[in-house]
């Protein structure tokens, strides 16, 4: 934006410089033209009182050699034949004064150097108007002077190339170098304009990206020595921006009291499960039982405590868990559920500690979803498996299972348009890939090579850089993983 302003008023300050400059030196060229022939006019002007006295060469000479143009050398005089001289009128009668230059006048001597040809005298002294004639090197004015009744002399002033364009030089550079400085100031104006206004445009870049960022808490000054010489528009975007930016806030701040709200609710429902589950007397199932509804209490807790805090007043929660540690958890958590439905199951590779960058809670949850999946949507008995494979820039949980499979994993992996029957939110794997992705891994469905079912494969990166490609193949068989 500061390189288009600086390039449009550079441009605009050129074509009005050019529109006004060069006629101006159009005519100071013009002006020198005129400057030039008028000077001439005045010094023939002043032969005219000397002629009108006399016509005799000596005289004449003189008073031309008192002239300027006469002592340059650049001025003649063209005098008539005198009076009762025979022949009179007629070419060449004229005799030249000794050591002058003689030519043919009107009729006589001239005294000078003349430059114009004996026809355009005559043309003057019979017209009896001034006019001038180009000469090598410039211009003669012919002036016609009447000496006495019928004679008339032509005065002859010679104006040079050099004379015409006297000063013309120095007006061009002084006009020029005016050009350039209206250029630069205009320059310099657009440049200190366009400077107001980029800093404006990127403060409210600033803010938005740290907006985006999560920080809740920026707002762009709208008023103030910060803001002065900003657009009234830049202003008005700002002032919008601190709105949107309150608005957020507001959003933010209500959908965590509904979020709070809603979990609220559960409370009633979870007491009467509480209670259900302590009447069930002694035994794993009842135990397992109590064991998921003190769970499921303690996560509705921290979920009314968390969407009740503001992102700011968050603690501080050290990120990162051993995955095979959650892995084994959580598969030991849903075998009872397995044994029940006559599931047969297989955890592999969950011996070794496996250190990944997000939290226990996050990635329990993930791994609930993705078995809770397997559970809901295949009919009981079906087979499933997980395994767990840590390589040096990753650990990739992969859980297949011997159900139908996916019928459209791009639908599925959309938030909220999976299409899995009663009870599905249709959230779960949007859950697991958002989780996979704040790592930098992915998430991937496909088919299982050794159950025949879906596989959904959960790559967490472990560390920012690019990791070499892992080949994942299985070495069991379909019997080695689960003996009939």
């Amino acid at each position: 934006m500061r390189w288009a302003l600086i390039k449009a008023a550079a441009a605009g300050t050129t074509m009005v410089a050019l529109a006004f400059l060069i006629p101006l030196g159009l005519m100071v060229q013009q002006t020198a033209r005129e400057r030039a022939f008028t000077a001439a006019e005045r010094q023939a002007a002043a032969l005219g009182p000397a002629l009108a006295i006399t016509t005799e060469q000596d005289a004449i000479d003189r008073a031309v050699a008192s002239t300027d143009a006469g002592a340059q050398g650049r001025m003649a005089v063209h005098l008539p034949v005198p009076a009762g001289a025979v022949g009179a009128g007629g070419a060449g009668a004229g005799v030249a004064g000794a050591g002058r230059a003689a030519g043919e006048g009107p009729g006589g001597p001239t005294i000078g150097e003349g430059r114009a040809t004996a026809a355009d005298v005559a043309t003057a002294g019979g017209q009896g108007r001034a006019f001038t004639v180009a000469v090598p090197g410039g211009y003669a004015l012919l002036q016609p002077v009447a000496v006495d009744t019928g004679r008339t002399a032509v005065v002859e002033v010679f104006v040079a190339e050099s004379d015409l364009t006297r000063g013309v030089s120095t007006a061009w550079l002084v006009l020029s170098a005016v050009a350039l400085g209206l250029v630069a100031v205009s320059v310099l104006v657009a440049d200190r304009m366009g400077g107001r206004i980029v800093a404006s445009a990127r403060r409210l870049a600033a803010a938005a990206r740290s907006l985006g960022a999560g920080n809740l808490a920026v707002r762009l000054p709208v008023e103030g020595k910060q803001v002065d010489g900003s657009p009234e528009e830049l202003r008005e975007a700002a002032h919008a921006f601190n709105t949107m930016a309150d608005r957020v806030v507001q959003l933010l701040a209500a959908e965590r009291e509904l979020a709070a709200d809603l979990s609220h609710r559960m409370r009633t429902p979870l007491t009467v499960l509480r209670l259900n589950a302590a009447s069930l007397g002694h035994g794993d199932a009842a135990d397992a039982t109590r064991h998921a509804v003190a769970q499921l209490e303690r996560e509705v807790d921290q979920i009314i405590r968390s969407a009740r805090r503001a992102p700011e007043d968050a603690p501080a929660v050290a990120v990162g868990c051993d995955a095979a540690e959650v892995i084994r958890e959580r598969v030991g958590f849903w075998s009872a559920l397995a044994e029940d439905e006559g599931r047969r199951w297989q955890l592999a590779g969950a011996e070794r500690p496996a250190p990944v960058p997000v939290q226990r809670g996050d990635l329990a949850a993930a791994v609930d979803a993705l078995l809770g999946n397997v559970f809901r949507h295949t009919a009981v008995g079906t087979a499933f498996s997980v395994d767990v494979l840590a390589t040096d820039g990753s650990v990739i949980v992969l859980v297949g299972d011997a159900g139908p499979g996916y019928s459209d994993p791009a639908t599925a992996l959309r938030r909220g348009e999976g299409h899995g029957g009663e009870g599905s939110t249709g959230l779960g794997l949007d859950i697991v890939r958002k989780l996979a992705e704040s790592t930098g891994g992915d998430l991937a469905l496909g088919r299982s090579a050794v159950l025949g079912g879906a596989e959904t494969t959960l790559r967490l990166r472990t560390r920012p850089e690019e990791a070499p490609p892992v080949r994942i193949g299985r070495r069991r068989t379909r019997g080695a993983l689960f003996p009939k």
